[in-house]
């Protein structure tokens, strides 16, 4: 028996030994991959001389000769940092992730094919001028140039994600580039499921109650539009839930199809004299983080803030003269068209001039591990055709109908990159607003200063509809119909413009910008009507700004929609009823109140009050409106704040909603109130302990930092996943909005992943900050070493003088021509 024992454990302390072998050699290869930040190479490719200094944070500061030799740094320090993440975007863009995924990635490769956005980038080439060319080619070279120093030397094949999936790196192309930004676009468009998700809920609600759920932002009329039914009689109402998302999914839905922050201060405004901006874009949380700092030197002068790897630009950030900030413009660029068929020849649709044949290529998708699957590609004049099974759009396409996108994204001459090419290098507030008439997807509100004025401008193309449009953009309509066609876009000048307000300052939380009539209209749908409210009272609350009151309402935690709701939903609630006994229900219901009477509306990670506000009123909606919808309210996963006032306001009659149309009894508002209350301490009991005051709202609201491939992999996800403690939520400036789904609907995953403050007063003072750390190697100290700063709210100072970012630097890296 001693024997025996004694075999066992030599066994497993071999198992153990031969793991920790195991664990250590794998650590040698992957740590192989990690980038040496000083060194001197001579390089094919580059025609000038190019420094890389790098500081404490990473961030490299490019001082190429001309140019083209900082754009070949810029590629060169992304390919070094984030290869694996450019990778995959160009994958995705391409619609050939299944490559290396197989066929859990098959529905996402089938929509970027059917969509082509890869083909629309390629299209785009011939539209660039030759200064935009020569950027793509030496940013291109860059990242080739280390691509081949990661074969010749032998680097760990650049990324430690390249030892799990096979290691063959195509060489970059301008065109890489160029399809990197429509994916970009991709992820800031939500019309489309906007148009969808009215156009179900519309099948089964009167249009009375319809309003109720989709309200149109305050501040402009209501167009009377026909309902869906009489567009298309042969539709029924479906009862179909939502499809899920499968991986890799590019596509946002409608609650998270981009958000941004950005205002800006005149002089006069300001306490030190200078202006004054503040910009944080809003985006999908992710470990890396999407943005990556940099500095460039110019022929224009130095530039230097948030770059995307992928594209050789600095999206957002300041130079010596100029600052520039985008948010999500809203602009409706997306319409769904519901296509008819032949009924004697399914290959042909519907037009306005009669039968015409579908424009037809069939499509091969390589999958790893299973046969390859081809697909039929079809477009039509208004633009691609996707699936019934894509974005829901089976439950609003009638049978012998097909529904096609119009996309603005999708123009062969889309010369975006031009545009963000010249804002970079303007001197001027009127050469950057001149620029901007080169954009043209995704639409953006570009804010800008200089040491003197400011200004805001909506980028990119506006489709010119028919001012008899049936459904104004709001839900499919009948492609075949002249006058639901685009008619072309409008003239930049059409686009609205703000320069030099007279209360001196300006600003954009995604909230309506114009009250236009249709077709000018801009958009029906917008992505903000609450956190303005918050950003207009802190912005009149001072005479004077600094730098530090930007940075404290980019900061702000507090929710004005708590603010708002809390008195109409509690009203019947507070202060009523019995006293209660302990450890019961209504004694823990009592406690929660209390908490909420004392509590201002700060979503404050430390207060038990956010979590207790959320849970109500997400358990509320869905009570509200489950009766109604069925499966259906699966689609409204997140708090409508017009919504719930409307009802408790009655606004139109919409209290109706608080009657259970199934049962008997009359419901009331208050018993919506109460009932769903208590559904939400209970659940919140059942998490979170029996104790309201000892909840923490940042524990339910985690910001998720998950590595888009890798974070699933049991191990690996505590390697390659960033979780932290968040405040704020999805109504406050300091925007966290939540995944809404469950088991955890209040995580955190999508913010402000980028901030940046800028004084003109004192240039050099200005902050920026991002979400994770500038490398994508989980091995590095710098994968994660920024996050903690961006969690409490801290930023980095940010230098346009080479003297002092050689000063400070921790590796210079010097490229020099090859000879």
């Amino acid at each position: 028996m001693g024997e025996v024992f004694r075999w066992t454990v030599r066994g497993i302390g071999v198992v153990f030994a031969l793991a920790a072998l195991g664990l250590f050699l794998g650590y040698l290869l992957a740590a192989r991959s990690l980038p040496e930040y000083d060194k001197r190479l001579r390089v094919a490719g580059l025609e000038a001389r190019v420094e890389i200094v790098r500081n404490t944070h990473n961030v490299p500061h490019i001082l190429g000769e001309t140019s083209e030799a900082s754009y070949f740094g810029l590629g060169y320090v992304h390919a070094q940092d984030r290869l694996w993440q450019m990778m995959v975007m160009r994958r995705t863009a391409q619609g050939r992730l299944s490559e290396l995924f197989g066929a859990e990635t098959l529905r996402t490769d089938e929509l970027l094919r059917r969509l082509d956005l890869y083909g629309a980038a390629s299209r785009a080439i011939p539209a660039q001028d030759p200064e935009t060319m020569a950027m793509l080619e030496a940013y291109a070279a860059g990242v080739n140039a280390r691509i081949q120093q990661v074969n010749d030397e032998a680097l760990g094949r650049g990324a430690p994600e390249y030892f799990l999936f096979p290691p063959q790196i195509a060489p970059w192309r301008p065109t890489d580039s160029l399809a990197v930004l429509k994916i970009m676009a991709l992820q800031l468009a939500g019309h489309m499921e906007e148009e969808i998700a009215r156009a179900r809920a519309g099948l089964v609600l009167p249009a009375e109650r319809l309003v109720d759920l989709h309200p149109d932002a305050p501040g402009g009329g209501r167009a009377v539009l026909p309902e869906i039914s009489t567009l298309f009689p042969t539709l029924e109402p479906t009862q179909i839930a939502r499809s899920d998302r499968p991986a890799l999914w590019p596509a946002p839905s409608r609650n998270m199809a981009g958000a941004s922050n950005a205002w800006a201060a005149t002089p006069a405004r300001a306490a030190k004299g200078g202006t004054l901006l503040a910009n944080d874009p809003h985006l999908g949380l992710s470990a890396p983080s999407i943005w990556y700092l940099a500095r460039l030197e110019l022929a224009t002068g130095g530039v230097i803030g948030g770059t995307v790897p992928g594209m050789p630009l600095v999206l957002v950030g300041r130079s010596d003269q100029i600052g520039w900030g985008l948010t999500s413009a809203y602009l409706d660029d997306q319409d769904v068209f519901i296509e008819r068929l032949n009924p004697d020849n399914p290959f042909q649709y519907r037009t306005p001039d009669g039968w015409k044949d579908f424009e037809v290529r069939e499509s091969i998708i390589q999958v790893k591990d299973a046969d390859p699957v081809t697909i039929t590609l079809r477009w039509t004049d208004n633009g691609p055709v996707l699936t019934r099974g894509q974005f829901d759009l089976g439950s609003v396409t009638p049978q012998g109908h097909v529904a096609a996108l119009g996309w603005t994204a999708l123009a062969d001459a889309d010369t975006s990159m031009r545009g963000a090419r010249e804002i970079m290098a303007a001197n001027t507030i009127d050469q950057a607003l001149e620029a901007g008439r080169y954009h043209v997807a995704p639409a953006q509100n570009l804010t800008v200063v200089d040491g003197r004025r400011v200004a805001m401008q909506i980028i990119g193309h506006q489709p010119q509809r028919d001012i008899n449009h049936q459904s104004q953009g709001r839900i499919p309509a009948p492609g075949w119909e002249p006058r639901n066609r685009w008619q072309g876009t409008m003239p930049y000048a059409m686009n609205p413009r703000f320069v030099d307000p007279a209360g001196g300052i300006v600003g954009n939380t995604n909230n309506k910008t114009v009250d236009q009539p249709f077709p000018r209209h801009i958009s029906h749908w917008w992505g903000d009507t609450q956190r303005v409210q918050r950003w207009e009272r802190l912005m009149q609350a001072r005479v004077a700004h600094t730098r530090e009151s930007f940075i404290e309402a980019q900061l702000d935690p507090v929710s004005i929609s708590a603010r708002a709701l809390l008195p109409l939903i509690g009203r019947d609630l507070w202060f009523t009823g019995e006293a209660a006994a302990a450890d019961t229900p209504e004694r823990t219901r009592h406690d929660a109140l209390t908490l909420l009477a004392a509590w201002n509306g700060e979503m404050s990670e430390h207060l038990p009050e956010p979590l207790i506000y959320a849970a109500w009123v997400r358990h509320l909606q869905d009570r509200l409106i489950r009766d109604e919808l069925g499966p259906l309210a699966d689609d409204y996963t997140h708090v409508e704040p017009l919504f719930i006032e409307r009802v408790y306001r009655n606004a139109q009659g919409a209290a109706a909603w608080c009657d259970v149309i199934q049962s008997t009894p009359l419901e009331t508002c208050a018993d919506m109130a109460r009932i769903s209350l208590d559904e939400a301490l209970i659940w919140l009991t059942e998490r979170y302990g029996r104790t309201p005051a000892s909840w923490r709202w940042g524990d339910a609201h985690e910001a998720r930092h998950d590595h888009p491939v890798l974070g699933e992999v049991p191990g690996l996800s505590l390697v390659v996943n960033i979780r932290q403690s968040t405040s704020g939520g999805d109504n406050t400036l300091m925007r966290g909005l939540t995944s809404g789904e469950d088991p955890d609907p209040f995580t955190n995953v999508h913010a402000g992943a980028y901030r940046g403050v800028y004084d003109f007063s004192d240039p050099e003072s200005s902050v920026f900050i991002i979400s994770t750390g500038q490398s994508g190697h989980p091995l590095s100290r710098h994968y994660d070493d920024l996050g903690e700063l961006w969690r409490r709210g801290e930023y980095i100072p940010m230098t346009l003088d080479p003297a002092l970012a050689r000063a400070g630097a921790v590796g210079v890296t010097v490229l020099e021509p090859a000879r």
